[in-house]
């Protein structure tokens, strides 16, 4: 009983083994399985808490895009231009735009060249209220929604093109932006002529430019360039070889100069070769023009080099370079060998001298007194040592010389001498001025043709009357040849007297001769009255 009864009480306290082919497992007990309720309640409460906090966020994430989807705010992080406009308004960001975008420059390209323009000077602007409604679309459109899960959130602005005010500066610049074509022509080098060809030129398509503007004024914005439409222009002359052959045709003319001296009735011969006058005259050749052939004058060069040619002239004489260069170029281009100069005198200075006078003075250069007096304003009275100018010999021939032609009278002689083409045509007597009114000495010219003048001071009638100077420079007065006066009409006046002095300046001939001289000595025609 004792054994039983202790088998009961192990059966009441634990269970009995369970042998399972020949193993022993214990059987689980009842308050082991309560230990483990506890653990999985505590996952199932965090569960639940994690869900709700989740359904929680998810509701405050779509409220909040519900806020946004439904305000009038921008998605966060949208930007225009790289200047942020995310969470502002609209009508801020409008404001923002207007006031912070910054000048877009725009590179007009063709393939010569670049031209930095702004696009507000091209006529463009952005249109900021389309800018802004693009960027409020973020979020809030199915292309929106594709650049938010992308992370794109610049947007691309809305440009306005003003088509007059682009025309208006592609216009301006079109000749800048063009190139001209080159004709053909003819370069001088080294004194030989050389064609070189024409080049084609480019010209600007408006149209077609401003057409790709209108088109596309998003991209020209955004890449900071537009190509500019161009065409091609045909140069006028392709071919210059014939104007080349004619220039150095030109560019080999020698040129003979004959310089002549009328004061000193001098006269030389120089011969110019080509080089040297390539120095200081060059041919320019424009194919196309009436007169292709033009030539430019360095006068510094040319004055240089006569200097230095014609040396003999010494400091006194001089050869008009804007006389020579015309003849020398219508000589180059008309085939002539050689051209007349002419020599001039230049004014000289003169120290006055004990018992000189202006009339001395004048007497020796052979120019009328008055002529010094009026070179010399502030000296009316001389006196030694005094620095007078004294007009030039050339002064008293404002007419172009005729150069084969030449009356010489001798004051002394009371004689004149024709001359043409160096012979002797006619020699005769003569008669000069009064001691009280002395003809002048000096070289002078026939300047005028009156068949009959009339001297007031003296009552005289002159027939065929030849001025030849001024005495005085200020009046129209002139002493000259004439024949045998008169002041009646009737009885001529000294007859007998040839070979004496005896006129108030002029030089008497007789009527015959004066008429003689009278048809052959046109104006132009030196005369040289000697002492």
């Amino acid at each position: 009983m004792a054994k039983q009864a202790q088998i009961s009480k192990r059966s009441r306290n634990q269970p009995s083994p369970v042998v399972r082919n020949e193993i022993w497992v214990p059987a689980v007990h009842p308050s082991n399985q309560r230990q483990k309720w506890p653990s999985q309640g505590r996952l199932l409460i965090a569960s639940v808490f994690f869900f709700l906090l989740t359904l929680v966020m998810l509701v405050g994430v779509i409220s909040t895009t519900l806020l946004f989807f439904y305000s009038d705010f921008i998605f966060p992080g949208a930007r225009v231009a790289n200047i942020p406009v995310g969470t502002l308004t609209t009508e801020q960001a409008t404001a923002v735009l207007a006031g912070r975008v910054p000048q877009q420059e725009i590179l007009l390209v063709h393939s010569s060249g670049a031209w930095p323009v702004t696009a507000a000077e091209l006529g463009m602007t952005m249109d900021f209220e389309a800018t802004v409604e693009q960027a409020y679309e973020i979020g809030r459109t199915i292309s929106g929604l594709r650049n938010v899960a992308s992370g794109n959130f610049e947007v691309e602005p809305v440009w306005m093109l003003d088509s007059s005010q682009a025309l208006d500066l592609l216009e301006r610049l079109t000749p800048e932006i063009g190139i001209e074509p080159v004709n053909a022509g003819v370069a001088i080098q080294d004194g030989e002529a050389h064609a070189f060809p024409a080049r084609e030129g480019l010209a600007l398509d408006l149209d077609m430019t401003l057409d790709y503007l209108k088109a596309n004024p998003t991209e020209v914005v955004r890449t900071g360039r537009l190509p500019l439409a161009t065409y091609p222009v045909a140069a006028q002359i392709t071919d210059a070889e014939v104007y080349a052959s004619e220039a150095q045709r030109y560019l080999s003319k020698q040129v003979n100069i004959r310089g002549f001296d009328p004061i000193q009735n001098e006269r030389a011969e120089w011969e110019i070769r080509p080089p040297e006058w390539q120095e200081w005259l060059s041919l320019v050749v424009t194919p196309g023009e009436i007169d292709p052939y033009s030539w430019v004058v360095d006068e510094r060069k040319a004055q240089q080099y006569m200097a230095a040619g014609w040396s003999w002239l010494g400091e006194a004489r001089y050869l008009d370079v804007e006389e020579i260069v015309p003849a020398m170029i219508d000589a180059i281009t008309s085939g002539q060998t050689g051209i007349d100069a002419r020599v001039y005198h230049q004014p000289q200075q003169h120290t006055v001298k004990p018992g000189e006078s202006y009339s001395s003075i004048g007497y020796n250069y052979g120019i009328p007194y008055p002529w010094i007096q009026q070179a010399n304003p502030g000296i009316e009275t001389l006196a030694v040592g005094d620095v007078v100018t004294v007009p030039s010999a050339d002064d008293m021939l404002p007419l172009p010389v005729v150069p084969n032609k030449r009356i010489v009278v001798s004051i002394s002689q009371q004689r004149a001498w024709v001359y043409e083409d160096g012979e002797l045509n006619w020699e005769w007597p003569i008669s000069t001025g009064i001691s009280s009114s002395p003809t002048s000495p000096g070289v002078f010219q026939i300047q005028s043709h009156e068949p009959e003048a009339y001297a007031g001071n003296w009552d005289l009638y002159m027939p065929n009357f030849m001025g030849i100077y001024r005495p005085v420079p200020t009046s129209d007065f002139m002493n000259g040849f004439h024949g045998f006066p008169n002041r009646d009409g009737f009885n001529l006046l000294w007859t007998g007297d040839l070979g004496t002095p005896v006129t108030y300046g002029c030089i008497l001939l007789s009527s015959e001769n004066a008429q003689a001289l009278y048809s052959w000595a046109e104006d132009g025609v030196v005369v040289e009255i000697q002492r």
